[in-house]
């Protein structure tokens, strides 16, 4: 009896045993499931951050322009419409068009030589005049803004005294 209950009971520890690692790996993989779910939330998180911030240097590009430029026209183009971000309808002061710009602004750490081509393409799109990328970061051959294939490469400490002079 001493015998059969001594593998009654190793019997039962043994499948206990079984249970508790099969528990284990079933909350290693939960855990492992959870983690990434929070990878992924950040990363949307970092996003939607990034997203905001450019909306904001955005609206602050446009409140700038029509704030110094009272007789030109600034207008948004919708977002997800193929396009740059601003429109300015360049006016003289007498209330002529006389030309005008496109904007796109850029709040990014790299700068990307493909927003020259995209601007130069939206540039065609609008016929507009002059086209300019306001960019945090700027191409290493530009200081301050330049004219690089086209498209005037600006960073936001000097878009007033670029446009102004343009």
């Amino acid at each position: 009896m001493d015998e059969e209950r001594k593998k009654i009971v190793e019997q039962t520890q043994k499948e206990e045993a079984e249970q508790q690692r099969l528990k284990m790996q079933e909350k290693d993989k939960q855990l492992e499931i959870m983690r990434k779910q929070i990878d992924d939330l950040k990363r949307k998180a970092e996003q939607g951050s990034m997203q905001i911030q450019g909306e904001v240097q955005e609206d602050d590009l446009k409140e700038l322009l029509s704030t110094t430029f009272v007789m030109d026209e600034i207008s948004d183009v919708a977002t997800g419409a193929k396009g740059a971000d601003l429109v300015q309808r360049v006016n003289a002061r007498v209330g002529n068009h006389t030309g005008t710009i496109i904007w796109e602004s850029k709040n990014t750490k790299a700068f990307s030589e493909g927003w020259i081509s995209k601007l130069k393409s939206d540039q065609g799109l609008v016929k507009a005049d002059i086209a300019i990328l306001v960019s945090q970061s700027l191409p290493e051959d530009i200081q301050g803004f330049g004219l690089k294939n086209g498209v005037w490469v600006v960073s936001y400490a000097h878009i007033i005294p670029l446009v102004s002079a343009l």
